[in-house]
């Protein structure tokens, strides 16, 4: 890994790790097919309590780990910079499949491309009836 890389590593980390320091608020939101590879990352902008995340940006990776993919953790850093987010959430997991409902398949179905989540809990990961 380049010093650069692991500069926007070490950064987007330390943003993560200070806690709530007030808003706005960025919310990074990592998505895969399966728990094991992000192939989507989704950032929100909260500008203040009650608001709508807005603006929202995502970035995908084909072939490599978004988690950890030197070009998204970059982008990921300088999108929260530009909009002067005061705190950053990010969850520590793979919270679900990439393909947005409504979207990517109907309203009130599972993802037909992603079968690992069709009975899974996003947050625990576990297997639910």
């Amino acid at each position: 890994m380049t010093f650069k890389a692991q500069w926007y590593q070490g950064k987007f980390a330390k943003k993560r790790g200070k806690g709530f320091c007030g808003y706005p608020v960025a919310t990074v939101a990592f998505y895969g097919p399966d728990d094991t590879r992000a192939t989507k990352v989704s950032v929100c902008i909260v500008a203040h309590e009650g608001a709508d995340a807005d603006p929202v940006e995502r970035w995908f990776c084909e072939t490599t780990d978004a988690r950890i993919d030197p070009e998204v953790t970059e982008a990921i850093v300088r999108f929260i910079d530009h909009h002067g987010a005061k705190s950053v959430v990010a969850v520590d997991r793979i919270i679900g499949c990439p393909h947005e409902e409504g979207i990517d398949y109907p309203e009130g179905e599972k993802c037909t491309q992603c079968s690992f989540w069709a009975n899974r809990d996003r947050w625990s990961g576990e297997i639910i009836q």
